[in-house]
């Protein structure tokens, strides 16, 4: 199981960490919260800060690290049964790992689809409209709706090829759990779906969920706590697979060579800032244009992605503010 503290080594800013995080950095971008650019509802009412995010995110952008190689060499060496993962900037693809070993829990790049008519696109059919600034549009005759890439949104449910964990998880004879802070479920209640004398190993910069209080922790719980290559790379070395990872990073960095360097976490919030401004819509769509209400699942879904009970509940005119302060809508009586 893994989380963006994973991805934070090549780059990526994550969603939490105070002053870097991907939430912090659009604070100052006139979004209601942070949260909001990942929610459904905020997408229906305007696209535009999500896709000047997904700019950055879009995969290709970032080198896959130690990490992500270690998890590769686990299934090189025959050990790895899944990997589960949070993230969706697709580094575990890039570093090999074939798509039959993972399972993106919050969805992909690869895939998009419509959110009026829900017609599925390539990923990379609407990846050049999005890296130019613009907002994709569905090419189906009489829609034009928003496409948006298959990345699960708060409010949404999460792919099928999740709740494959209730097989998996019975095989599993080792759990690692990387780089997350085990606050978004259903993702982060399967931790405990391993029997109870299967051994899980927390590798992160803290101690969460279950690992954080000793009263809660199973007798073959082990924590590994600090930053999170060093402690990857102490494991490889108990393992003696320091070699193996010295030789696949050397050819990865030699594969990399040449290819676009990945923007810092600062820069991805500066050009974030401006790209705003600049990214075209011909106005945002609200949640309550027609048939939202059956294209939005209830966030207390088991099978929907919410933060854990204790997050602040939101009305709409909170989360969104006032629309009619935003744009003038139109219907169909001139109103």
């Amino acid at each position: 199981m893994a989380g963006a503290g994973i991805s934070t080594p090549s780059g990526i800013p994550d969603f939490r960490t105070p002053g870097t995080g991907l939430y912090d950095n659009l604070q100052e971008y006139n979004i209601p919260e942070p949260t909001a650019i990942f929610d459904i509802e905020y997408f229906w009412y305007d696209p535009r800060p999500f896709f000047c995010l997904a700019k950055t995110l879009y995969p290709g952008n970032y080198q896959p690290n130690y990490v992500h190689y270690f998890v590769k060499l686990l299934h090189d060496k025959g050990f790895l049964l899944r990997m589960y993962t949070q993230n969706i900037d697709g580094l575990e693809r890039l570093a090999g790992l074939p798509a039959e070993k993972l399972v993106e829990a919050h969805g992909t790049f690869s895939t998009a689809s419509c959110i009026s008519c829900h017609h599925s696109y390539d990923g990379e059919q609407i990846r050049k409209t999005i890296e130019n600034g613009d907002i994709p549009r569905c090419e189906t005759i009489k829609c034009k709706g928003v496409i948006k890439p298959d990345v699960v949104f708060f409010g949404e449910d999460l792919p099928k090829r999740f709740y494959s964990f209730e097989i998996d998880f019975r095989k599993c004879d080792l759990l690692l759990v990387m780089g997350t802070s085990l606050e978004v479920e259903p993702f982060a209640g399967i931790v405990n779906e391993v029997s109870r004398s299967t051994p899980r190993v927390l590798i992160n910069r803290e101690s969460v969920g279950p690992f954080l209080h000793p009263w809660r922790r199973r007798p073959k719980d082990v924590v590994l706590k600090g930053d999170i290559v060093s402690s990857v790379k102490r494991l490889a070395k108990l393992l003696e697979w320091t070699d193996s990872m010295d030789n696949i990073i050397e050819t990865a960095d030699k594969e990399w060579e040449g290819k676009k360097s990945a923007k810092k976490p600062s820069d991805a919030s500066d050009a974030l800032a401006k790209d705003i401004a600049k990214t075209t819509c011909n106005r945002p769509v609200t949640p309550s244009d027609s048939s939202t209400s059956s294209k939005t699942t209830d966030r207390n879904n088991s099978r929907s992605l919410h933060t854990m009970v204790g997050s602040p509940s939101r009305s709409r005119d909170q989360l969104f503010g006032k629309p009619e302060a935003l744009f003038t809508r139109k219907n169909g009586n001139g109103d």
